[in-house]
This record gives C-alpha cells, sequence and structure tokens, in this order.
C-alpha cells in the first residue's frame, strides 16, 4: 500500500480538490471503506487506485492509460486490471446491464471489453465504496442519492452482504420525488 500510495502522491492527488477534500483523501477512504468490507489485497489496491486513469466521472487522471505498466509495476497486474476497468468504463452503455453479463463499454476504445463475472463484482464493490464516499461529501443532491440506491439495488447480486448493507442504510431513506 505505501508504494501505491507514494506513487499516488507523486503523481499529485495530494493537491487535487475532490468532494470531501482532495483525490488522495478519496482514494484513502475508498480503501478504507473496501477494507472494512473484507476485500481482499487486490481490490484494495484497486480502490486506492481506482481514479488513476480517470473515470468517466471525474475526468482528472494521475497515469496514462497508455503505460499501465507503471501502475501494475507498483499494485500487481490483477489490480492494476481491476483500475483500468474501473477508470475504462463508458457508464451509461455499460451501467444497465453491469448485473445481467450485459456490454461493457471502454469508453478510451468505445470497444466492448471482455470483463469477467469477478471483475464485476468487484466493479460494483469499489462503485459502491466510491459514491458513498461522494455521498458523505454531501456532493449529490436526493435525486442523485435515489438513483444511486436504486442503480445498486439492481447490481444487488453483485454486491458483497456489507457493501449491499451499507447501501441499504445509507441510501434506502432518501426522500420520494414528488413532481410538481
Amino acid at each position: 500500500m505505501w508504494g501505491a500510495i507514494a506513487l499516488l502522491e507523486g503523481r499529485g492527488a495530494g493537491a487535487i480538490r475532490h468532494p470531501g477534500g482532495t483525490l488522495l483523501a478519496h482514494l484513502r477512504r475508498v480503501h478504507g471503506r473496501l477494507e472494512e468490507w473484507g476485500g481482499r489485497e487486490e481490490l484494495l489496491a484497486a480502490g486506492l487506485c481506482h481514479a488513476f486513469y480517470g473515470t468517466d466521472g471525474f475526468a482528472v487522471s494521475l497515469g496514462d492509460a497508455a503505460r499501465r505498466h507503471e501502475l501494475a509495476d507498483v499494485i500487481g497486474a490483477d489490480a492494476e486490471r481491476l483500475v483500468y476497468v474501473y477508470g475504462c468504463c463508458d457508464r451509461k452503455r455499460s451501467y444497465p446491464g453491469m448485473a445481467d453479463g450485459g456490454e461493457f463499454v471502454d469508453r478510451f476504445t468505445g470497444d466492448v471489453l471482455e470483463v469477467t463475472d469477478d471483475e464485476r463484482r468487484d466493479f460494483a464493490e469499489i462503485t459502491v465504496a466510491n459514491e458513498l464516499d461522494v455521498v458523505d461529501a454531501s456532493a449529490l443532491d436526493a435525486e442523485q442519492a435515489r438513483g444511486l440506491y436504486e442503480l445498486f439495488g439492481r447490481w444487488r447480486p453483485l454486491l458483497s452482504d456489507l457493501a449491499a448493507l451499507e447501501v441499504d442504510r445509507r441510501l434506502s431513506s432518501c426522500p420520494e420525488r414528488r413532481d410538481g
């Protein structure tokens, strides 16, 4: 973990603004949440570095996806693969079919990326940990939080029991939408 933190610090993650403080603080909180849920080492490393290549929702990147070996040398090839899968996800095209094996589209290339069921589960865990941290920073309004609750409900087959419990605890009480 220390090598990954040194890499993130060296790439400026401690100076990049992110809901709840800095990107580095966010990455550490995501790692901590995954650790609380009992994540294995590769998942924890991927959670710590999940925004290394930027994401569909956070454009700032710390590394070049064309030089993936730089991150793999620090966290291992399996963890780096999860970071790439997380960062390359075209959310609009991939989220709807995530739980049922639908297409997973790489936003960098536009191609359909082959992802395993285990990678889908890891992707879902990182996404939940990430989004709950953003919710903690009060960066989401009630409608966005309800949308996450609905999305993560559809993803329930992918989530660990602890992640699913956290989703229910944190997001199930979002007030219902009242249209005019």
